[in-house]
């Protein structure tokens, strides 16, 4: 599929009915964007009274729309160049619409019924023109993309009783669940409620969600109250309707650690009635509150229009997982139905995607597998863990840097608030470092307590319970539940020497369970700390796969001074490391450095512009024995590159593989429990042949 050429438009209020609109065009291949409209402002005026029921006939309001909407010569030139850029790529022309705060009223437009300004055809129900509604969300939280084959979905069918009562149809719940599996397909699905004694539920939607789905399905009816609240009719827990405000339904799916990537509201109404709703619709509250993609309905969409046009996109999700097309292909199907504008999508995926294929990159095939079985089978593999193998489990550590950030009111913009050392540092030196360190372990706890109070003892649910006891616990239950959990997957390799850039005991607990007897040491990186290490009980201490060493390189949570969290902990590390010529004894032990350089290296669970990563890089880099390097196939595993922070991400792909330059790092594409999942199954083959 070829790339996209991308037009982003913003509407701005300049004065009573009257709007700028400003754009921006990037093209494939090219490192300039084009801008539209800042220096001589293109503008639109547009009078609601103009469109008062002129949606009874589609058409009428899509050429209305478009005639207000291009009337500007400078829109109707910018249209024109960039629908012939487009063609002349021989890609598709992706439109997305961001309405500014100033111009609230513009949410209530139906874009969706758009005409062509050429031919005056429908202009978003085809594969040339991918059109989206772009809104900002509060959640900073980046969009973790999973593979293809692991999609899974949630489908809820509220169907309470006594609806008669508020004048509403029954739901036909069976009929809703046949609608779901047509319009599914092959994608796996699990059902709420599942059993007799199970309701649809906010909290047992709640519940279920945090078992992770890629794709929310709810079928309900949707109305607005009195006071244009939107709100879902589910069910509460002996079976009767129970009202619930789209506020409330955004502010739990907030809360979840993972959310869903795609929620689908087969709802009327869903996406508001127009008329000023649509910003304050159920929608648009799901997106702003961090869903990357919300599909929903502005307005009393037919059964008919539904059973036809959900297993069509869905079908076409499949083939590529990119959400805005799939949606036009499936809006194209009923575009001779009065309510095929009704289907509108609301998005802040710059990809558009939904799923990603792991690998080498762009269309490449991993193929490093039979180095890295031989290497392991050698033993001469060192797997280097990032703080990404904690995200399953606890979410990120850029949750927590956000967390922080709002607890301190961090003074920077919102954009550092990710930055965990950045944060760390700023409360260090605003507050404390007691109170940094009190505060992350509080944060932890909670993360912890929350995701599995229902499964701790009592002792393991106060609010100071002991950090580590609490982590070893719940990762135990985690591996559990886990067939290729992370750290047990890694554990299960025949291995002598881990290097971690976490500060936990769940690599250690899970050797422990797969019958190793694993030393811990930690990096004597500063001269402010000290820990007893396994050399200065046995000197002559050698790893090996029955009792291998785990090297916590960036500190350990029993020892709170050696953990690096701050800047200043960072740039102490690099300049230690920078002068270790001159420490006795070394900093790392010659067998730490001879597995950092004279093996096949795993660095997995890392983000590329974070500081844990820049730090190990240039440490990986100094050590003595570098030209060794190239003797293997170093991988370097890296969560794939999301829409929050890589605005273009053929630009950020280019950017990385000029950074790692001669360093004989090749780039998997993909998230650590990807690429870990993949490893187990290689190994378990590799174990049979």
């Amino acid at each position: 599929m070829a790339e996209f050429a991308d037009l982003e438009l913003s509407l701005h209020l300049r004065d009573e009915k009257i709007y700028s609109i400003e754009g921006r065009l990037t093209l494939p291949n090219s490192d300039v964007d084009a801008l539209f409209g800042h220096d001589k402002p293109i503008v639109m005026e547009y009078d609601p009274l103009d469109f008062e029921d002129l949606i009874i006939v589609p058409e009428d309001y899509g050429k209305r729309l478009s005639e207000v909407f291009f009337k500007d010569p400078g829109m109707a030139d910018l249209w024109a160049k960039a629908r012939a850029s487009a063609q002349a790529l021989g890609s598709a022309l992706r439109l997305r619409l961001l309405v500014s705060a100033s111009a609230w009223q513009l949410n209530s437009i139906y874009w969706e019924s758009m005409r062509d300004p050429q031919d005056g055809s429908p202009l978003f129900t085809g594969e040339k023109v991918l059109f989206s509604r772009y809104l900002s969300a509060l959640d900073l939280r980046p969009v973790k993309l999973r593979p293809k084959g692991d999609l899974k979905a949630l489908v809820m069918v509220a169907a309470p009783q006594g609806l008669a009562e508020y004048k509403l149809a029954d739901v036909d719940r069976d009929g809703e669940i046949e609608r779901a599996k047509e319009s599914l397909g092959a994608i796996p699905m699990t059902f709420l409620p599942a059993k007799p004694d199970e309701h649809a539920t906010l909290n047992q939607l709640v519940e279920k969600l945090r078992d992770g789905y890629d794709i929310l399905y709810i079928a309900a009816h949707g109305t607005l109250t009195n006071a244009s609240e939107p709100l879902l009719w589910l069910e509460n827990d002996e079976g009767k309707a129970e009202r619930v405000l789209a506020s409330q339904l955004a502010v739990r799916i907030n809360e979840l650690v993972n959310q869903p990537r795609l929620v689908v509201l087969a709802s009327c109404q869903s996406a508001g009635k127009g008329a000023g709703n649509t910003l304050q619709a159920i929608g648009p509250r799901l997106s702003q509150a961090g869903i990357p993609a919300v599909i929903a309905m502005q307005g009393n969409v037919s059964m008919q229009s539904i059973k036809n046009f959900m297993p069509l996109f869905f079908s076409e999700l499949n083939r590529d997982g990119q959400i805005d097309r799939a949606l036009a292909v499936a809006r194209g199907s009923i575009r001779d139905a009065q309510d095929f504008w009704m289907p509108v999508l609301f998005m802040r995926l710059r990809s558009g995607k939904i799923w990603y294929v792991p690998g080498l990159g762009a269309g490449g095939e991993f193929d490093k597998w039979p180095a890295i079985i031989a290497a392991i089978q050698n033993e001469k593999c060192t797997p280097i863990l990032g703080p990404g193998l904690y995200e399953p489990m606890l979410g990120s550590w850029r949750d927590m840097s956000i967390g922080l950030a709002k607890k301190f009111n961090f003074p920077l913009a919102s954009f550092y608030q990710e930055a965990l050392p950045q944060v760390t540092q700023f409360v260090a030196s605003n507050q404390s470092l007691d109170t940094l360190l009190t505060s992350v372990n509080s944060m932890i706890r909670a993360t912890l307590q929350q995701r599995f109070g229902d499964d701790l003892p009592d002792n393991l649910k106060k609010p100071n319970t002991n950090l580590l006891e609490l982590l070893n616990v719940c990762g135990g239950k985690f591996r559990k539940s886990q067939e290729y959990e992370q750290h047990k997957v890694l554990a299960n390799l025949p291995l002598p020497i881990y290097i971690t850039t976490n500060y936990d005991n769940l690599l250690a607990e899970a050797l422990i369970e797969a019958g190793r007897k694993p030393e811990v040491a930690i990096c004597p990186w500063s001269e402010r700390f000290y820990e007893e290490s396994i050399y200065d009980r046995e000197a002559d201490y050698r790893p090996t796969v029955d009792r291998p060493l785990v090297y916590h390189l960036f500190g350990h949570l029993k020892n709170p001074e050696s953990m690096v969290l701050t800047e200043d902990d960072y740039y102490e590390f690099l300049i230690g490391f920078t002068t270790a010529k001159k420490r006795t004894p070394a900093i790392i032990p010659a067998l730490i450095t001879r597995a950092m350089t004279d093996a096949n290296l795993l660095v997995l669970g890392f983000q590329l512009d974070d500081w844990a990563f820049r730090a190990l890089f240039r440490t990986v880099m100094i050590q003595q024995g570098s030209a060794r390097r190239g003797r293997y196939a170093h991988i370097g595993v890296q969560v794939e590159l999301d829409d929050a922070r890589n605005i273009d991400t053929r630009r950020a792909r280019k950017f990385v593989e000029k950074y790692f330059g001669d360093s004989e790092i090749n780039v998997y594409w993909g998230k650590s429990d990807d690429f870990i999942c993949q490893l187990a199954r290689q190994w378990e083959a590799a174990q049979k042949e």
